[in-house]
């Protein structure tokens, strides 16, 4: 599958951006999509995840809960994160991930986005 992220930038403490993410090739048996972000000198941090395959559950990490919102669009195979009250310390290359069925992991294929937020 490739997977190619935009909306990244740079933006104040507060402010908002809403990232994307455009899946396409091999996408059978894709049963979740999300995002992660990886910060400098940091592991990579899940972040937000929704199910694909029918009850559309969603799940956040605690530091974003609240702020951020998964969202996808299934007729354009494409999944979106909109993040409000950005702080310093969301500051990170933001990938976008896909999961399938009976995978022990995520799939990471995309070059990412990066969203550096100033104080």
């Amino acid at each position: 599958v490739q997977l190619v992220e935009s909306g990244g930038g740079m933006v104040q403490a507060g402010g908002s951006l809403r990232l994307s993410c455009a899946a396409s090739g091999s996408i059978f048996n894709i049963n979740a999509m999300g995002w992660a972000r990886q910060a400098p000198g940091k592991e990579r941090e899940l972040l937000a995840v929704i199910s694909t395959d029918g009850d559309g559950r969603i799940y956040y990490t605690d530091s974003v809960e609240g702020r951020f919102t998964i969202s996808r669009d299934n007729a354009e195979n494409t999944l979106y994160l909109q993040m409000n009250s950005l702080k310093p310390e969301d500051t990170a290359m933001y990938y976008c991930a896909v999961h399938r069925t009976g995978s022990g992991s995520y799939d990471y294929s995309g070059q990412g986005t990066q969203v550096t937020v100033s104080s």
